[in-house]
């Protein structure tokens, strides 16, 4: 007795879990008839529908019960005994995989009536007069096995039979609801309530957005009229046809804190009793959104946006085959959302679910992680045509909007004038650009902006914080991945015709030491196109050959020589600065390969930043250059400055200037405002901050500040200035201190430097101004460009290092130089920096990416080491003893300028 009362328990424990997973496949496969291409004729799309059923149930129940065959050798069938045992609801999910595989399928049939065929009592249709025991007693005797059918597969198909007749009756989950069923869920060890009600709401979109409905109005209407509206509702969410037309009912809209806190309550009951059931549901969901978004298109915009809601407020449900099966699902029914509903999805997540971001984030991060470690990416099949990654990032850029609308956001007012180029006429090189267009580069195509952008008014440089730092929307195995010549090729195509997915498109994915690779490409594909260009200008006569942009200064006189030489170009033709920079200095001898330019760059930001010159002023409190407003140099000399940072970029050329990040937020196009402050002048910053976090009434008499102010110029001298009319009068109180603290640090940060940096920003635009710096990089990416890695990791640089010449990693002289290395102090080891590379600072992404040679130069003698700036290689002598190493190589890092570098 007791046997057989526990045999029975089990059979009536386990019919949720079946049910749902039954149910599933038949759902599900109502995109996969449709995928191939849209058909307007209603009629095939029923039978292609109901092809893709019959298939998806074929999968199903060979995995389940086999074929019947004791021969069978499909690894994908029960019966060849190399198919593992499955769960209905392991079998259901691995059937849809089946079915988009186009897997084998065995010639027997499995000894089951397929539930696609009609029955007199469906019970899906609404007209069915059956009762729920005439329905049972009719499926049991349609589906009656053969003399040869197992017990098993009978509880099989009672156990979907009884799930087909609840899931007719679904209705949205509330709340309470959701208490009550994990409670009994919990009291009871009977998941299959709990499993049905999931099940029911998830796999129909009409029923999820009616879900968790917020309270009406009590002015809405009396209580007669909203019983009413219930009782119509609830008549028209039971019924069991997912396409009834229910967009007509009005919810009062989407409660998130009850879904929130209902998912948060369903995570007591233990994962394992509902997760692969719920996987399937989410599945048959995301499926179901695909085809309403693509072809019937019966949803309202309200209503895919509470399912997409609904859907990602689901918790962590444990279960590797959300990540691999529902996710990839979601992300695939979002790429179908419309402009105008990713931007309301995008506010829904910022306004009403901040607290969730991190969870969507982290998710989707895990997705793309896994979907990159676990495939073998090769030249034919890239990441760039992993539908799983490519989805789930389109998905995260709806993230990343959010992410910024939910945080800080400035004012759009607040951007910096457009600066204008004029460009010269190039009829040569307009006829090349029309011949090869793929070569050259314009920049009405560059400047492309993001739709779900212009449609949400967002634009990045408004974020002062965002919600969750842009860092953690990095995915640096993705970047470490990415072919990046590829997808690049695919970013210029992309921008053409809009058919390669690429990457450098979603730039907030990416490191800024892969997107600094894109951009190298960008540069030196125009260069060579200039090159191209110069060369046919001298074949026609119509100048001489100047395929580089050639520089000839004197040390002495570097900076006069520069502004000259540059001026020429400006006037002459600005497209010249799109050219290869090849430096060369009067009197010495030696061909540029880029490490020429490199010591160009670091003696004239030498000179050009020395307080000295009177261009720009240092900050006390943290070191950082900033404009003189009173310098008597002219404007020109500032414009070169900005050549000089634009070039340095362009020629992939690290700077050591000390600029706050105000400097490469206004070059982005963001004026100053009172927060750039903190990094300018943290001493004021935190004064103003005082003075707006005091909240008494006797402010006037605390602060007796008025709207004039001073300060004190680079002589010492005290200046005033009057941030308005009558000033001196006008004293801060409550009501004004929001307006004098933006008043002055408008002053400060923009009108008091207008002239200087508005020249500085001409100079930097006219290299930049064809170039997608602003599209990929955010103004701290850009400092990382112009200054380098803060991240001095020697051993990061011992491990990239390469040997040559009869080096190795365990020469004895190489383990004596990287002991002397590692024992130097940080300026000994940025002289080494400069000795080896012809810079002192670290490129983006950190030392491992600086590909450092050291190859054997001779025997022990007397000779220094030297060095090949232009391709980072010193070449260093076998030296007899450490301390004579230790010797030579400090001497020549101390007098390397002009000398030991080529």
């Amino acid at each position: 007795m007791n046997s057989k009362s526990e045999t029975d328990e089990a059979s009536r424990g386990n019919e949720a879990s079946s049910s749902n997973s039954n149910t599933a496949p038949t759902e599900s496969c109502s995109n996969s008839g449709i995928c191939a291409e849209k058909n307007s004729n209603c009629g095939e799309d029923i039978m292609k529908r109901a092809a893709a059923k019959q298939l998806i149930e074929r999968y199903f129940y060979q995995l389940l019960d086999g074929c019947g065959n004791p021969n069978c050798d499909n690894q994908y069938c029960a019966s060849s005994g190399e198919a593992r045992n499955l769960t209905p609801n392991e079998a259901a999910a691995e059937a849809i995989k089946l079915f988009y595989k186009e897997a084998r399928l065995c010639d027997s049939l499995p000894n089951k009536v397929p539930r696609t065929e009609t029955s007199p009592c469906d019970s899906t249709s609404p007209s069915s007069a059956c009762t729920e025991k005439e329905k049972r007693s009719h499926d049991e005797k349609s589906e009656l096995p053969s003399s040869s059918a197992t017990g098993s597969r009978q509880e099989t198909s009672h156990r979907q039979d009884e799930f087909k007749t609840s899931h007719s009756n679904g209705a949205p989950l509330t709340e309470e609801h959701i208490y009550k069923l994990c409670d009994e869920c919990l009291e009871t060890k009977a998941p299959e309530p709990l499993i049905r009600a999931l099940g029911e709401a998830f796999t129909q979109p009409a029923i999820l957005a009616r879900c968790f409905q917020g309270k009406p109005h009590a002015d809405s209407s009396n209580g007669e009229g909203n019983n009413k509206g219930n009782k119509e509702t609830e008549a028209m969410c039971s019924s069991g046809d997912p396409d009834k037309d229910v967009d007509s009912l009005a919810g009062p809209g989407l409660d998130v804190a009850a879904c929130r806190r209902a998912f948060h309550y369903l995570a007591k009951v233990p994962s394992e009793y509902y997760s692969s059931a719920l996987v399937t549901a989410l599945t048959t969901l995301a499926e179901n959104m695909e085809i309403d978004l693509r072809i019937t298109k019966k949803m309202t915009e309200e209503d895919v946006v509470n399912c997409f809601v609904i859907a990602f407020e689901v918790p962590d449900l444990g279960c590797s085959d959300y990540l691999e099966i529902a996710l990839p699902a979601l992300c695939h029914a979002a790429k179908h959302l419309p402009v105008k509903t990713q931007a309301k999805l995008a506010r829904m997540w910022a306004q009403h679910c901040k607290e969730s971001l991190r969870h969507i984030l982290e998710t989707l991060q895990q997705l793309i992680t896994l979907r990159i470690i676990s495939t073998n990416y090769t030249r034919n099949f890239q990441v760039q045509d992993d539908e799983s990654v490519t989805m789930a990032t389109k998905l995260m850029k709806i993230v990343y909007y959010a992410n910024m609308i939910g945080g800080v956001m400035e004012s759009s007012s607040l951007r910096e004038e457009p600066v204008s180029v004029p460009q010269q006429l190039d009829p040569l090189g307009d006829a090349l650009d029309h011949l090869y267009p793929l070569t050259s580069i314009k920049s009405k195509n560059h400047q492309h902006t993001d739709p779900l952008g212009i449609e949400l008014g967002v634009y990045v440089l408004d974020a002062r914080k965002p919600y969750l730092p842009f860092e953690e929307f990095y995915n640096e195995p993705l970047s470490d991945t990415i072919e990046m010549d590829k997808d690049y090729a695919n970013y210029r195509t992309e921008i053409s015709n809009g058919k390669k997915f690429a990457f450098l498109k979603y730039p907030f994915i990416l490191t800024a030491a892969t997107k600094s690779l894109g951009l190298y490409y960008e540069n030196r594909i125009r260069m060579y196109s200039e090159r191209r260009v110069s060369l046919l200008h001298a074949v026609v006569g119509a100048a001489p050959p100047m395929p580089y942009l050639r520089l000839k200064v004197r040390r002495t006189h570097i900076i006069d020589d520069a502004l000259v030489e540059l001026e020429m170009v400006a006037m002459e033709r600005v497209l010249d600065f799109k050219k290869q920079l090849v430096v060369e200095f009067e009197g010495e001898q030696g061909l540029d390969e880029g490490g020429v330019s490199k010591e160009f760059f670091q003696l004239i930001v030498e000179e050009i930043f020395n307080p000295d010159y009177g261009m720009f002023t240092q900050q006390r409190d943290n070191g950082t250059v900033w404009f003189n407003p009173l310098s008597f140099e002219t404007e020109a000399q500032f414009t070169l400055i900005g050549i000089v940072l634009g070039l340095a970029i362009y020629n992939n050329v690290i700077l050591p200037v000390n600029f706050p990040m105000v400097v490469y937020r206004k070059l982005m196009g963001k004026k100053g405002s009172f927060e750039d402050l903190a990094d300018w002048n943290p001493i004021l910053y935190s004064g103003l901050k005082d003075m707006l976090d005091y909240n008494d009434d006797d402010l006037e008499e605390v602060y007796y500040q008025t709207f004039r102010i001073c300060y004190r110029d680079v002589f010492g001298n005290v200046i005033f200035h009057d941030l308005k009319g009558d000033a001196d009068n006008i004293f801060v109180t409550q009501g004004n201190k929001k307006e004098f603290v933006d008043l002055y640090a408008d002053y400060l940060l923009n009108k008091s430097v207008e002239s200087q940096f508005k020249a500085f920003r001409r100079g930097f635009v006219m290299v930049t101004d064809e170039s997608p710096l602003a599209a990929l990089f955010r103004p701290e990416e850009v400092e990382t460009l112009v200054c380098g890695s803060k991240n001095f990791d020697f051993n990061e640089l011992e491990k990239s290092t390469e040997y040559d010449a009869g080096y190795t990693s365990e020469s004895q002289t190489i383990k004596d130089f990287w002991s002397i290395v590692h024992s130097l102090p940080l300026d000994d080891k940025r002289k080494l920096l400069q000795f080896t590379t012809g810079s002192d600072r670290v490129p983006v992404g950190g030392l491992s990416h600086l590909k450092l040679v050291i190859a054997r130069n001779g025997p022990d003698c007397d000779r220094l080491p030297t060095a090949h700036t232009c391709f980072n290689v010193l070449l260093l002598p076998e030296y007899e003893s450490r301390d004579k190493l230790e010797d030579r190589l400090m001497k020549a890092i101390s007098y390397s300028k002009g000398f030991g570098m080529l």
